[in-house]
C-alpha cells in the first residue's frame, strides 16, 4: 500500500471514529477546561496514566504543537492553561473537535491538517514543546516523525510522546472483530498494510479501522535519539479495558519525555 493510500485510509478510518463517538474524538467538557484554567492539566499520552506535571513544566505563554493529537482533547487543555496552540492531525473531523471546544470556551487554537511525517509547514525552531499522545502506530515510517519534531523544536524545547510497545504486536490480531490470543504469529516490525489483504481492509473500512504499524524499540526511542533529542524521562502504562490479553502480564504501553540538545 502506497504512503498516500495508506494515509487515506487513516483519515477516513479516523472520521468515522468520530462520529462513532470513540473515546479519542470525544472532546473534554466544561468543567475540565475550568481546572486547567487554574492549573489543573490532566494529559494523556498513553490510556491511563496523566502526564507528570514536570515534563510540562509551565506552559502559560509557550508555543506548543498537539501532533496528531486532534479530537478536543489535549489542545483545548493546553489553551486553557494559557499555551499558544497549534493542532495539527490527519483527521478533518477530529481537527473539528479542537475548534468545536475552542468557539466553545473561548480559546484561541490554530488547526492544521497533514500528514505527522511532513511538517514543513512549520519553520524551524517555531515550537517549546511538542505534545504527541500515542499516534505514530498510525505511520509506517516513525524516523521522518522524530526528525520533523526536532528540526521545528527550539533548542531546550521537549517532545512529549506516547506509543505501544512492539511486543504488541507479535500475535495474531488481523481482524478486530475477533479477540487475540497469545499465539505469536508476527514479526517485529509488523504492519497492518504489509500482512492485511485488500479485501480485509476493505470489508474493516466501514468499523473505522485505522492500519497499524508496531516500528521496533530502535526507531521508537533510538530513533529520537539519532535526532538529537535527549531522552529524560520516562513511564510505562497498562490499558486492560483494550481487551488485549498481553496486558494481564506486561505494560503494553510507553511515554518519553525528551529534550532537543542543540
Amino acid at each position: 500500500m502506497a504512503n498516500k493510500e495508506l494515509l487515506e485510509h487513516n483519515r477516513e478510518a479516523w472520521n468515522i471514529l468520530v462520529k462513532a463517538a470513540n473515546r479519542w474524538t470525544i472532546a473534554r467538557g466544561h468543567e475540565e477546561i475550568l481546572a486547567a484554567r487554574n492549573g489543573k492539566l490532566d494529559l494523556y499520552l498513553t490510556p491511563t496514566k496523566f502526564v507528570p506535571q514536570e515534563w510540562l513544566g509551565d506552559v502559560k505563554g509557550k508555543k506548543v504543537l498537539c501532533l496528531a493529537s486532534g479530537g478536543g482533547q489535549q489542545g483545548p487543555l493546553l489553551a486553557a492553561a494559557g499555551a499558544d496552540v497549534t493542532a495539527f492531525d490527519l483527521s478533518d473531523l477530529q481537527l473539528a473537535q479542537d475548534r468545536l471546544v475552542a468557539e466553545r470556551e473561548g480559546l484561541n487554537i490554530r488547526t492544521v491538517q497533514g500528514n505527522m511525517q511532513d511538517l514543513s509547514v512549520f519553520e524551524d525552531e517555531s515550537f517549546d514543546l511538542v505534545f504527541n499522545p500515542a499516534s505514530v502506530v498510525f505511520v509506517d515510517d516513525v524516523l521522518p516523525v522524530w526528525k520533523e519534531c526536532s528540526r521545528v523544536l527550539k533548542k531546550g524545547g521537549r517532545l512529549l510522546t506516547g506509543f505501544t510497545n512492539p511486543l504488541y504486536y507479535l500475535f495474531d490480531s488481523t481482524d478486530p472483530e475477533k479477540p487475540v490470543k497469545l499465539e505469536v504469529v508476527n514479526k517485529i516490525p509488523y504492519s497492518d498494510s504489509k500482512s492485511l489483504s485488500k479485501e480485509d481492509i476493505e470489508r474493516f473500512k466501514p468499523a473505522g479501522y485505522p492500519l497499524e504499524h508496531s516500528h521496533t524499540l530502535d526507531d521508537l526511542i533510538g530513533g529520537q535519539i539519532a535526532a538529537g533529542l535527549l531522552i529524560a524521562g520516562f513511564f510505562e502504562d497498562n490499558w486492560t479495558e483494550s481487551g488485549h490479553p498481553l496486558e494481564d502480564y506486561i505494560n503494553c504501553f510507553i511515554a518519553t519525555m525528551a529534550i532537543k540538545s542543540s
